[in-house]
Order: structure tokens, then C-alpha cells, then sequence
């Protein structure tokens, strides 16, 4: 099997939990699109962005989607 059709007729014969098998695979196989360290701060970071809402901080959402034009444009 060396050509793309030939892999996705294969992959048409698979049972669900045969591709299901195979996309876990596949993505697997990705270079991750950040590092563990930039995850970690991410999620830091979310996690203190989480605790200012629940203390009653933070921007309405109304005023943020007025401010994405202007940082689109950037």
C-alpha cells in the first residue's frame, strides 16, 4: 500500500473500531502544537483568568467581542 487512495480505500474496509483505533493513532503521531511547559502555563493562566470571574472580575463579554475588531486588525 504506497499511494494515498489505496490507504483510504483501506481505510473505508475498517470497522468503526478499527478507525476509531487508527485516528487515535494518527494523532499520536502529530507533533504537539505546544510544549508541555506552554501548556502548563495555559492552563495557569486559565485557572487564574477562572478565579477573577468567580471573584467578580473581569471584562463583560459584550464589551470583549467590541474589542476583537480592533485586535484582529493589529
Amino acid at each position: 500500500m504506497s499511494t494515498v487512495v489505496e490507504i483510504q480505500d483501506a481505510i473505508q474496509k475498517l470497522s468503526p473500531k478499527e478507525k476509531s483505533t487508527l485516528t487515535v493513532w494518527l494523532e499520536s503521531q502529530e507533533t504537539p502544537v505546544m510544549s508541555a511547559s506552554e501548556e502548563a502555563a495555559l492552563l495557569a493562566r486559565l485557572d487564574k483568568a477562572a478565579q477573577e470571574l468567580d471573584a467578580g472580575k473581569g471584562i463583560p463579554v459584550e464589551q470583549v467581542r467590541g474589542m476583537v475588531g480592533k485586535w484582529a486588525t493589529k
